[in-house]
């Protein structure tokens, strides 16, 4: 079982990399509060939940996280299979498949419903653990961009119908990347083969 909770230590380093953790603030007095940096980025209006069914890979990804800059290079193939919900206020399930030690595993979450369309909530162990998360661009033919919020910190993910994108997409996320001051040297592509196509239900992790 070593090996396991590794993994999900890894794993869970990596989710908090790509939602923008930049570690614990720390306050002085009353203070008002802060502007809330994604309330800046515009999402899908009137996003078609049903035509973002389906299979997508992860084609790249911009974030500061250290442990993301320290080990890029053991980052695995990865695929995520979204389910849309059966009503307005019912969450969007998200099922992540990705290898360790050759093993695939599958991470389960739900993404909760807001108010605006295009944005969701993926509740932590407590308030300050939330993630913010935008659908701000998607074709849902070939490709979405995605924003994650926590503590204040974005990331963005690049996501594919396929594992390769035509150039001007690429361009396109490393463009928006920039506007967040994610320079090309907080970009990092992932793996284009190698990806898992089920895991058993043994290797089934709740988030």
């Amino acid at each position: 079982m070593e090996h396991v909770w590794l993994w999900v230590s890894m794993m869970m380093a990596l989710r908090l990399c790509l939602s923008g953790v930049a570690g614990p603030t720390r306050g002085r007095g009353h203070r008002p509060p802060k502007e809330n940096p994604i309330d800046k980025i515009t999402s899908v209006t009137d996003l078609k939940l049903a035509q973002m069914s389906g299979k997508w890979f992860l084609v790249s990804a911009a974030s500061k996280c250290q442990y993301l800059l320290e080990n890029n290079h053991r980052v695995e193939s990865t695929t995520v299979a979204l389910t849309a919900p059966s009503s307005p206020t019912s969450p969007l399930s998200v099922s992540t498949l990705r290898k360790l030690n050759l093993q695939c595993w599958e991470i389960r979450q739900e993404y909760l419903p807001t108010k605006t369309s295009g944005r969701f909530l993926l509740k932590g162990n407590k308030p300050t653990n939330d993630i913010d998360i935008i659908i701000g661009e998607t074709d849902y033919n070939s490709y979405a961009i995605l924003y994650y919020q926590k503590r204040g910190k974005i990331s963005i993910k690049l996501y594919g119908r396929s594992e390769r994108l035509q150039d001007h997409i690429l361009d396109k996320f490393e463009q928006l990347a920039e506007k967040q001051k994610l320079g090309i040297d907080f970009v990092f592509p992932f793996p284009k083969y190698g990806f898992c196509q089920s895991a058993d239900e043994n290797h089934i992790i709740y988030l």
